[in-house]
């Protein structure tokens, strides 16, 4: 511990963020350059709090007091060195994670907590500009090959885990860029491409090979992927959208809400924009938010990212809905520290422009005579607590339309794409239709691996970085009877 009195002595402060009505005219991440001396402040709040609730608070199990410890004493290696052994990319997590383990720091209870995020990424670009991030080929070849199959963070992880172990790994990805949702899902003010591209630079010189353009069970058949490979690990993400079948769904001007996303992050890379996040052709054109009134249907992450990029589109109006009630703006009764707090929380994109609102259903999308979107018809809620369950109950006299000339539903993802790939291999699906495994070892092929969120469902990226890393050492027992690679060490609470 650094400094015992730190927590006393210094505030919580995050480095300081663009203009919104500035920052809305760019894509460039929102926030303004710190000092090392900004992150040894923060790293000096980090208490001697005898047991740090924050190592099973993050799922990846990051061993935060220590690296917290040797960024106050300004040891960048050392501090890069204990961030790297849990977590392979923490310039990605540093950037959009929500910070469970900030939800569970124990200074937490009565102050606010450390500003663990903003440290994490402060060591990994204190380690990019250090030289600190070199490649580490493996001394020895098991001479396994093994196909990693998604290019998401769960892939990314697996592969690097996977590498390190010795085994000869070939990532394969359907879209034309490597990355998954970290490329083409996360707009670039949150997360700038140029951190992808210096990652993947590392792991190439690693000895990884990337394969793009490739729809494996199209342009490779599920059987030969099997034979030409010892193991195959899948990690293809959730892709199926959630859908809203009401009555005008099939208007021009309805769309879901990765769609309308990847195709901005397309035209920030200066790509042509024509096939889409999962390497398919954009069936409905090019998506603009500019001069429409804009709603976006879902009240979470994806759907501020939807804001963020209607505003910088230059959307006449934007709106986001929620079907759930609004959140306490404290933390609620029911998720007590050191849980996930259920509380309402404000994005850098609703701080640009929104309008929110909250227990508010979606009735009908209404169109003008062309087939265009011109409205939205909605109602409120109320939610009653009936038997332990909360039922909806619209309130009479409430139904009323909107203007809208685009609708961007962000309501999530319900599974993996079935059809092709995973129908070809026969590996059985679960009750929500996520591939069923066990120890992330298919329950029909021992060869076949899943992780990520084709494995446990939608979740955040840094879950997707564990279950990459978690899967990659069940493989590796798998393929050599014994691992190396580092274990979890502790449980998650559970994070929703």
């Amino acid at each position: 511990m650094g400094k015992p009195t730190g927590f006393l002595e210094f505030t919580r402060e995050l480095p300081k963020k663009r203009d919104p009505q500035q920052r809305v005219h760019d894509y460039k991440e929102i926030e303004m350059p710190h000092s090392e001396q900004d992150s040894q402040r923060q790293a000096a709040r980090c208490m001697d709090c005898g047991t740090p609730f924050c190592h099973s608070g993050c799922p990846l199990g990051n061993i935060i007091p220590e690296f917290n410890d040797a960024v106050y004493e300004q040891n960048w290696a050392y501090a890069y060195e204990i961030l790297s052994s849990t977590n392979n990319f923490p310039e990605f997590t540093g950037r959009i994670c929500p910070a469970p383990c900030e939800a569970s720091c124990v200074l937490g209870i009565n102050k606010p907590p450390v500003a663990i995020e903003f440290i994490e990424k402060s060591i990994a670009e204190a380690a990019f500009e250090h030289g600190y991030v070199t490649p580490k080929v493996p001394k020895e070849r098991t001479g396994k090959q093994v196909a990693v199959v998604g290019s998401g963070p769960a892939g990314l992880a697996a592969a690097a885990q996977l590498n390190k172990a010795g085994h000869t790994v070939t990532l394969f990805e359907r879209a034309d860029q490597i990355g998954g949702l970290l490329r083409y899902g996360i707009p670039d003010f949150k997360l700038e491409k140029w951190t992808i591209d210096r990652r993947l630079a590392v792991m190439e010189a690693e000895g990884i090979t990337f394969k793009t353009g490739v729809n494996v069970g199209v342009d490779l058949k599920a059987k030969d992927l099997l034979n030409d490979f010892d193991l195959v690990m899948l990690t293809g993400g959730s892709t199926v959208p959630r859908d809203l079948p009401i009555p005008g769904r099939d208007l021009k001007g309805v769309y879901p809400a990765m769609e309308f996303l990847s195709q901005q992050n397309k035209r920030n890379a200066n790509l042509p924009v024509k096939v889409d996040h999962r390497g398919e052709v954009y069936a409905d054109g090019e998506l603009l938010a500019t001069g429409k009134n804009v709603v976006v249907i879902g009240g979470g992450d994806t759907g501020s990212d939807c804001v963020g990029t209607s505003n910088r589109h230059g959307a006449t109006s934007v709106t986001q809905i929620e079907l759930m009630p609004m959140p306490p703006k404290d933390r609620a009764e029911n998720t007590p520290w050191p849980n996930w707090p259920m509380m309402l929380r404000t994005s850098t994109s609703h701080e640009e422009g929104c309008d929110r609102h909250w227990s508010i259903n979606t009735k009908e999308f209404i169109g003008d005579e062309n087939g265009n979107l011109k409205a939205l018809r909605i109602v409120d809620l109320t939610w009653k607590n009936e038997n332990g369950r909360m039922q909806m109950v619209e309130l009479p006299g409430s139904e009323r339309d909107v203007p809208c000339e685009l609708a961007l539903l962000a309501a999530g993802f319900l599974h993996p794409q079935h059809n092709g790939l995973l129908d070809d291999l026969g590996v059985e699906y679960d009750e929500r239709g996520n591939i069923k495994a066990s120890n992330y070892q298919t329950t029909t092929n021992p060869k076949v691996f899943a992780a990520g969120d084709m494995r446990r469902g939608q979740s955040l990226v840094v879950w997707a970085i564990s279950e990459g890393r978690e899967a990659a050492r069940a493989a590796d027992i798998y393929l050599m009877g014994e691992s190396m690679l580092e274990a979890k060490a502790v449980s998650m609470i559970a994070v929703e």
